[in-house]
């Protein structure tokens, strides 16, 4: 699906945009497909209702397809598909989001047979990436690209933004960052020795940290606000001998709250959209936990590294963070994926809160759709 004017070779950076994934959907002949259930397929079939456009059925990989039902419609086999409507007649759309090598490739087979997109949904938030999103955001984007501190990071930033709009993974599979390369060239392990965590889920991310520094870090302040996840941390805490980890059971937020949160328990577990709800009104899985500013947590301790992957609230954490990021500027890295605003609303921000901050990088871990999207910021460019 070609979203742009013109023809010939890859379009220029914020070019006008012709049409985005859901118009084109609504002009298709042929049948929808869904592949996959959970969440993103509940969005992804919200959304096409809301703009009209019929779901001819639904799919799964042969292991889940048992006969069951997801909103009405039977789960079958991509085979099933095929052999009743024809791989020639459908466009797939994909509603889950992976990692997994082996199912990476089974998506690439199947994209290889028939028309095959992965729709843009917000993990958080109700805004789609939209053609008119875009158009009314174009400024923005053309500043947050601008920040940028390398030709790597804006040809990522670029294949994200035609993703986001087109829904073609092409883009995505050509937006993949090494980690090594992260690690040595921009985070430059052997000048972290104090961390936070933010997000820090059971504490995975703090082994992977002590690993890549190979025992340099002293201690790591890793804030978790969900009561399962945090008891694992707890636990990681106690055992762990390579550094003091010293867990916080609050989420990161901007003043000292107490705000709702979906104690699901997995890892993008998250504070309730509608913070200003009453316990009478709040969701049955939503529960009242405690927020901090990091900067609290840390009471004038200096930190060299802080991670911000906090499911949505990051604009928040960076706030509660100033006073630390003003006075030490520590190496960031913040999620820009959990929200549609996030791809230039965060860079912006930082660099308004915080202008001492030259060093910009943008880097995406392999995967579909467009998660795992990350910023890095230095105080210095490299």
């Amino acid at each position: 699906m070609d979203i742009t004017k013109g023809k010939g070779g890859r379009p220029p950076m914020l070019p006008h945009v012709m049409r985005d994934l859901w118009e084109y959907l609504q002009e298709t002949d042929k049948t929808i497909v869904l592949y996959g259930m959970g969440n993103g397929a509940d969005k992804i079939l919200s959304v096409l209702a809301e703009r009209g456009v019929p779901v001819g059925g639904i799919f799964a990989s042969d292991g889940f397809a048992r006969g069951n039902l997801f909103h009405g419609m039977p789960v079958r086999t991509w085979s099933d598909v095929k052999a009743e409507l024809g791989a020639e007649n459908v466009i797939v759309l994909l509603s889950f989001g992976t990692s997994r090598p082996e199912v990476l490739e089974n998506i690439l087979r199947i994209r290889a047979e028939a028309e095959l997109y992965a729709p843009d949904v917000p993990a958080f938030g109700d805004t789609l990436f939209t053609r008119p999103f875009y158009e009314a955001h174009k400024s923005d984007l053309e500043a947050a690209r601008a920040l940028l501190s390398n030709e790597e990071s804006r040809r990522i930033f670029d294949n994200i933004l035609s993703y986001k709009l087109s829904g073609d993974i092409s883009y995505l599979l050509d937006a993949e960052s090494d980690e090594d390369e992260i690690w040595r060239d921009i985070l430059r392990p052997q000048t972290i020795r104090t961390a936070a965590d933010l997000g820090a889920y059971n504490g995975d991310t703090v082994r992977q940290l002590l690993e890549r520094t190979d025992g340099k870090v002293d201690t790591v302040w890793a804030m978790e606000p969900d009561a399962r996840n945090y008891k694992k941390l707890e636990a990681y805490a106690q055992s762990e001998t390579r550094a003091h980890i010293i867990p916080v059971n609050a989420g990161a937020w901007n003043e000292e709250a107490t705000l709702f949160f979906d104690k699901s328990g997995n890892r993008n577990a998250s504070f309730g959209q509608n913070r200003s709800q009453t316990l009478a009104d709040r969701p049955a899985k939503m529960v009242e936990v405690k927020a901090l500013p990091l900067d609290q947590v840390l009471g004038g301790a200096r930190v060299d590294y802080i991670k911000y992957d906090v499911e949505g609230s990051e604009r928040e954490a960076l706030d509660g963070s100033l006073s630390t990021l003003t006075e030490h500027a520590p190496t960031l890295l913040v999620s820009l994926y959990h929200r549609s605003e996030d791809l230039f609303a965060l860079p912006l921000h930082i660099k308004a809160i915080a202008p001492h901050y030259q060093g910009f990088y943008l880097r995406r871990m392999r995967g579909i759709p467009a998660w795992d999207i990350n910023l890095y910021v230095r105080k210095e460019k490299i």
